[in-house]
């Protein structure tokens, strides 16, 4: 991710987007897992049977039935069965739907969002962390500026709305999204997140100590000039009140001024990282 600085005299990223060619070969791979993971294993295993035998009945001794080719020809059904477009097709659909989705209204995020500013400094790959119901729709909508996303909430129903809009509007950015109990267990996470947005309001309910070291498992990982950003949600902690977490962080202001406090606070990790090597933590990247 480039920092304020960077985004202002960049002529190119230092990281090109992927192909429409490779955004299509990822939609199609999404779709035919998407699908084998819905299927019960035994009518799974019966496709499967099904397939090895079309297979056997055709080739007349003519190949050998390997794992590969029984994967390859599996995949080739559920294909049809789903009645993908073609690259073609699909090239003439995605390109207006991939306009559309650059834009925070798509996905119902308020153009006054801190996160909004910080689009222009993304490269595609950056790792990010979404944690909360507040940012569902950033979440989508940092995937759709290619970023891989990391999507975390306390409840089934905020995982199940992300990962259906991911599947319906055919995003193609690496993303996995976790069910957490954050007072016991975090998730794997990528040891270099350039982009971190936390729902305050989520974290209202946290024991003290346990919001305190999700905070701190975040910071850990972020790089230098990594951002955190801050929302607000319902009725929950203000954004404010995890401001005292970032101690040595630098406050960003973005937006417009009269606006910044109740939209929410973005803070960014210093790029030098030399308090952590000097403790023995992560090493700088």
């Amino acid at each position: 991710m480039l920092t304020a600085a960077e985004a202002l005299r960049v002529e190119r990223r230092r990281r090109p987007r992927p192909s429409l060619r490779q955004q299509y070969d990822e939609y199609i791979l999404q779709r035919i897992e998407g699908y084998k993971n819905s299927l019960p294993r035994e009518e799974l295993l019966r496709l499967g049977d099904q397939v090895a035998g079309e297979l056997q009945a055709s080739a007349e001794g003519q190949f050998v039935l390997t794992e590969v080719l029984m994967l390859e020809c599996v995949d080739e059904v559920i294909r049809r069965r789903l009645k993908l477009k073609s690259f073609r097709q699909w090239k003439a659909w995605i390109r207006s739907l991939r306009d559309a989705q650059l834009e925070p209204t798509h996905w119902g995020v308020d153009p006054g969002c801190p996160v909004v500013p910080l689009l222009r400094r993304i490269e595609p790959g950056d790792q990010a962390v979404v944690v909360g119901p507040a940012g569902e729709g950033v979440a989508c909508l940092l995937a759709a500026h290619d970023m891989a996303v990391t999507f975390m909430a306390a409840d089934l129903g905020s995982v199940n709305r992300v990962e259906s809009r991911f599947e319906s509007e055919a995003l193609t950015a690496a993303f996995v999204a976790y069910v957490v109990d954050f007072a016991a267990w975090l998730p794997p996470l990528a040891d270099e997140i350039a982009l971190a947005v936390l729902d305050a309001g989520a974290l209202k309910d946290l024991d003290p100590d346990a919001r305190t070291g999700l905070v701190q498992a975040l910071q850990e990982r972020t790089t230098g000039g990594g951002v955190h950003v801050l929302l607000p949600g319902g009725r929950g902690l203000a954004p404010e009140a995890l401001v005292s977490l970032y101690d040595g962080w630098v406050r960003e202001e973005v937006g417009r001024p009269r606006r910044r406090a109740a939209r929410g606070v973005v803070l960014a990790r210093p790029a030098a990282r030399t308090a952590d090597l000097a403790a023995g933590g992560l090493a700088a990247s």
